[in-house]
């Protein structure tokens, strides 16, 4: 049976969140190609034959100080994969938790799961030690746009010209404190993210 042995983070409603590691790449590929409307939208193109093996090969920039790199799942009853998420733990500076891919699947769309999975990842990532929480998201998507505002996020900046496999975009950093520190700090300590840095 497929996640038997995966380690369980966290229970979020009636889903479990796991870490997914190397093994799982083909589940992992085969929710992409499932679910594609993130890709089409960021990539200008439907998930590539070998997605989720790039999403675990692919590394930070050279000089990008973190702790981890990691992906989780969350799995329903049936353990079947409705979400998927990617993250990074002290990007930069120690708190500062960066998620990269945030993904539900396409039949769970406006049914607020992907608002009550997110609390419970925030809930979890506060409690694992993260006092920031950093995201880019594609300026013109209006959809991914409001549910980050929504869920307290503040555009820090926004950077021009981002390639993306068959597309090029504008994309806004957001920032969300969720520990006793505020935005200014967070600027003071990631100098990269300031609205004035080239």
């Amino acid at each position: 049976m497929p996640f038997e042995s995966n380690q369980v983070l966290f229970e979020a409603g009636g889903y479990r969140a796991i870490e997914l590691v190397s093994c799982d790449i083909p589940i992992i590929q085969t929710f992409f190609e499932n679910n594609p409307e993130y890709f089409l939208a960021s990539e200008g193109c439907p998930p590539a034959i070998n997605q989720a093996k790039e999403e675990f090969d692919s590394e930070l920039p050279e000089g990008w100080a973190f702790t981890s790199k990691r992906a989780i799942g969350f799995v329903d009853s049936s353990k079947e994969l409705a979400a998927f998420a990617t993250f990074v733990s002290d990007l930069f500076v120690d708190g500062v938790w960066h998620i990269g891919l945030f993904i539900l699947s396409t039949d769970k769309h406006g049914q607020a799961v992907a608002r009550y999975l997110y609390q419970d990842l925030e809930n979890w990532f506060k409690a694992s030690g993260a006092k920031w929480l950093r995201l880019g998201v594609i300026a013109g998507n209006v959809r991914a746009e409001r549910f980050w505002e929504r869920n307290g996020y503040h555009e820090a900046r926004r950077r021009h010209g981002i390639m993306m496999r068959n597309a090029t975009h504008t994309v806004r950093v957001m920032i969300k404190p969720i520990g006793e520190a505020g935005l200014s700090e967070y600027l003071s300590l990631v100098s990269r993210d300031r609205p004035d840095t080239p």
